[in-house]
C-alpha cells in the first residue's frame, strides 16, 4: 500500500511539469496545447507556487499565451530568475513600431496572425527615419535588429518562407497602451539618437526562444 505524504496529497501531479515548462519560456495555446490546458486548470496553484520565488504568472487566455515575470513586490534580496536585457535604441524602436502595426492590424483585420516580411519591416522603420546621412547605416542594421527581436520572442520565423515572420501577440504584454500613448513624444528622442547621439531606450524581460 502506497502512503501519501501531505505534499503529494495536496500538489497536483501536473503542477511541477507546468511550472518547469514556464521557466523555459512562453507557453502558447497554439503550439503546446497539452501544457496550456493543464495550466488553465492549475492557474491559481501556479500563481501561488511561483510567488514564493518572487515571480508573477502572466496569463492571457484570449490571446493564448502565458509567461513568468519578476513581481513588482519581489524581495530585492532574491536573485533575478527571469533575465532582463538592456535594449539598444534601434531594437526599442522596432518593438514600438511592431506594436503599432499590431494595433492597426487588430483594428482593421479579423485575422489573429500578423505576418510581415523583411521588406515590410524595412518599410515600417524607414518611415520614421529622419533625412540624414545615417539612414543607410540604420537600415543596414535592420537584419541584426530583426535577429535580436526573434531571440527575444517577439518575432517568429515562418518555416519554408525565408524572410517572413509572425509578430507574436505576447508583444502586447511588453509594449503596453501607456507606452504607445507616449510614442509620439518619444519620436523626437529617437530621431536625436538616429542623428548620432548614443542611446539606450529601455529594457525588457526575455520573452521566449
Amino acid at each position: 500500500m502506497t502512503m501519501l505524504t501531505p505534499e503529494s496529497a495536496t500538489t497536483p501531479p501536473e503542477l511541477p511539469g507546468v511550472v518547469t515548462r514556464l521557466f523555459l519560456g512562453v507557453v502558447y495555446a497554439e503550439t503546446d496545447e497539452k501544457t496550456w490546458q493543464a495550466l488553465l486548470g492549475l492557474a491559481p496553484q501556479v500563481r501561488d507556487y511561483v510567488a514564493v520565488l518572487g515571480l508573477d504568472l502572466i496569463l492571457d487566455e484570449p490571446e493564448g499565451y502565458a509567461f513568468l515575470r519578476s513581481g513588482d513586490d519581489a524581495d530585492t534580496a532574491l536573485p533575478r530568475l527571469i533575465p532582463r536585457r538592456r535594449l539598444t535604441f534601434q531594437v526599442s524602436l522596432l518593438l514600438a513600431l511592431l506594436r503599432g502595426r499590431m494595433l492597426e492590424f487588430d483594428t482593421s483585420s479579423s485575422d489573429t496572425r500578423l505576418i510581415m516580411t523583411d521588406q515590410d519591416l524595412s518599410d515600417t522603420v524607414s518611415v520614421f527615419l529622419p533625412d540624414s546621412s545615417n539612414e543607410a547605416r540604420v537600415l543596414d542594421r535592420l537584419a541584426t535588429d530583426i535577429k535580436k527581436v526573434v531571440e527575444l520572442g517577439f518575432l517568429r520565423r515562418l518555416r519554408g518562407q525565408p524572410g517572413t515572420y509572425e509578430v507574436m501577440r505576447i508583444l502586447k504584454a511588453f509594449v503596453d497602451a501607456q507606452w504607445l500613448e507616449e510614442f509620439d513624444a518619444r519620436l523626437a528622442d529617437y530621431r536625436a539618437a538616429l542623428d548620432g547621439t548614443p542611446a539606450i531606450a529601455g529594457t525588457t524581460e526575455e520573452a521566449a526562444e
